[in-house]
């Protein structure tokens, strides 16, 4: 092992409104608040989801290539149809893309990201 993660980083036009999405949805706490870059994490040593101010902003095109997603996160959900309620409730915008086990997003400013079932198939 070279390193350890410390931060994945997302480019946005709010740091602040999109940290706030992400941290409902993650159940994250604040690690550090500033205008042009907040983070978030789950406590000391751990991992971080980064938001960093780009002005301008201009946000992915999903599934389109013109402007390329870059990345996206996979959130792990026991139940897609409640998941689905509460992160629409916070601001996402469902990107009409759904298989058994999985349904693509758009956060606030437009990065997708998936809700995935991963619980035992049902017989």
């Amino acid at each position: 092992m070279i390193g350890q993660l410390r931060s994945v980083v997302i480019d946005c036009p709010n740091p602040d409104e999109l940290a706030s999405f992400y941290q409902e949805l993650l159940g994250m706490d604040r690690v550090s608040d500033e205008v042009d870059w907040v983070a978030i994490s789950t406590g000391p040593g751990t991992a971080r989801v980064a938001f960093q101010l780009v002005d301008p902003y201009t946000p992915p095109q999903w599934p389109g290539q013109l402007v390329p997603q870059q990345m996206h996160l996979d959130v792990r959900v026991d139940d897609l149809d409640a998941a689905e309620e509460q992160v629409l409730a916070l601001g996402a915008t469902d990107a009409g893309y759904r298989e058994a086990d999985f349904r693509v997003y758009l956060d606030p400013a437009g990065h997708p990201f998936c809700l995935v079932d991963v619980s035992p198939a049902t017989p």
